[in-house]
């Protein structure tokens, strides 16, 4: 699934499906794919439809800049990545 809204200022919803329970993994990184943040880091959760907020902060608290942004879900063997925009 992509993120809603996209683009985006200041808030976007990433939603995911587990088709099993599964340890994940969300990160999100600037075009230079530099790591910008992670919402979710590992973490066990049961299968289904799951969705995580992300308010434009990076890991440090400040907010990000203008531009394009890439998300990645790591679960299990399956990785995914979707790109989306932030506009100010």
């Amino acid at each position: 699934k992509q993120n809603y809204p996209n683009p985006f200022n200041p808030i976007t919803r990433i939603s995911y499906d587990l088709p099993k329970s599964s340890r994940i993994t969300i990160e999100i990184y600037n075009i230079l794919g530099q790591k910008v943040r992670t919402l979710v880091d590992n973490c066990f959760q049961p299968k289904g439809t799951h969705e995580i907020s992300w308010n434009a902060l990076d890991d440090r608290g400040q907010m990000a800049a203008s531009g394009v942004y890439i998300y990645t879900i790591k679960a299990n063997d399956f990785i995914s990545s979707k790109k989306m925009l932030l506009l100010r």
